[in-house]
Order: C-alpha cells, then structure tokens, then sequence
C-alpha cells in the first residue's frame, strides 16, 4: 500500500511539474535544435533603438550617418506558447564573411552574432542555412512606404501601424502581427511566420503587443523631431 501510495505522489509531483511548465510557457520539448512550432520576424525601428543606445560601443555601426528604418533584429523560432533559446552552448562558429554579408539587414556585427547564438541555433540550420532564411524571410515583407524613410517624428496608434502592413502584405492579418514600444516610442514591428516562411497567425504573441494608445516613431537619421 505503502509503494502505490509512492507511485501515486509520483505521478502527482509530475503531473504537478508540467502545469507549472505550461504555466511557465515553457514547452517539453524546450531549448531543443530545430524542435519548434513557427518563426518570429522582428523588425526594429533603428531610430528608436540608436536614442536609446547613447554611445555604447555596439551600437556605433547601425547608429552613424545611414539613416536606417527598420532593421531587422531577428528571425526567432517560436512553440505555441513561450520560445526556445540558448539551444546550443557553444554555438558553431559562424565565418566572418557570412556576418558581413548580412550587415545590409542587420547593420552591426554583434548583433548578428548574438542572434544566431541566442535563436539562429534553434532553427536547428546551420550558419549559412539559418542567415538565408532570415534573407528570405526579410524579403517576404513589404514596409508601408509611410515607413521607408520618415524625415520628421510620427506619432501613430499601434492599430494603425499593423494596418498599414497588413494592407502592404497579402495574406498577413492583424492576429499575426505585433507592434511593441519602449515608453512612449515604438520599438519594433513583429511578424509571425511558419517554417516555411509563409504568414500565420500567433495569439501568444499578439497577447504581448504594446497596449499604449499612441507611439512616436522617431525620425531617420538626419530627419528633425
């Protein structure tokens, strides 16, 4: 009686463990390679990020002359609910040249280093695999012109923000898109996508969108406040 009694509290303490798993948003099959649901398409608003990051060091390649719109920050694997990261410590090596060659979408070395040891090495892709589907993925977007090259701040609703890329984009809808702020400036435009690159809907991540009634979106570089 004594053993089944110990079976039984067992399978309680699992059962126990996987709620506060789900709870978590942690997925059972977390941080493995290439064990994923969809992908997560950020794109940052350089202008916003560059008045935030001052003069630190990594940020002096994308914050100089170029007057950067949005950039991207990542292409994230995702689950259902929660994502995965760090699945792979240390992270293959990634050949300088390939970094080079993204610095047109992600415009600083460090950044693109980072993303691939934080997210590009759960794609469960190589370095050369994972950077041509951020490629690929950055291509399947078009940026409302609007948004191209503002030379004066804009204050915008994040409804109308996701509108305007939703009416840009065939196929992508308002559930599958996600604008988030930093205080009262819009930080970045978030596109669900599944592993094939194609556009979905993700509530989990909809349900993290900035609830702010209005953002500013600062001005390129070289613009006027």
């Amino acid at each position: 009686m004594r053993r089944v009694r110990g079976i039984s509290l067992s399978i309680a303490l699992l059962a126990g463990v996987s709620v506060m798993s789900q709870a978590w948003g942690q997925d059972r099959r977390q941080n493995e390679p290439g064990k994923f649901d969809f992908y997560l398409l950020a794109l940052s608003w350089s202008p916003t990020f560059c008045e935030q990051a001052g003069d630190r060091k990594n940020a002096q390649q994308q914050c100089g002359e170029r007057p950067y719109s949005f950039v991207v920050h990542g292409l994230w694997p995702q689950y259902e609910k929660g994502f995965p990261e760090f699945c792979q410590q240390p992270a293959p090596f990634v050949d300088g040249r390939l970094v080079n060659s993204m610095l047109d979408l992600m415009p600083a070395r460090g950044l693109v280093i980072n993303e691939w040891r934080k997210h590009g090495v759960c794609s469960g892709l190589a370095p050369r695999g994972y950077f041509e589907a951020v490629r690929k993925a950055r291509a399947r977007v078009k940026i409302p012109e609007t948004f191209l090259e503002p030379k004066t701040e804009l204050t915008v609703t994040p409804a109308e923000v996701e509108e305007a890329f939703v009416k840009a984009n065939p196929g992508l809808n308002r559930a599958g898109i996600a604008v988030t702020c930093s205080s009262t400036r819009l930080s970045e435009v978030r596109i669900c996508m599944t592993r094939e690159l194609e556009f979905r809907d993700c509530q989990d991540v909809e349900r993290r969108a900035c609830r702010r009634e209005n953002v500013v979106m600062p001005p390129v570089r070289g613009g006027s406040s």
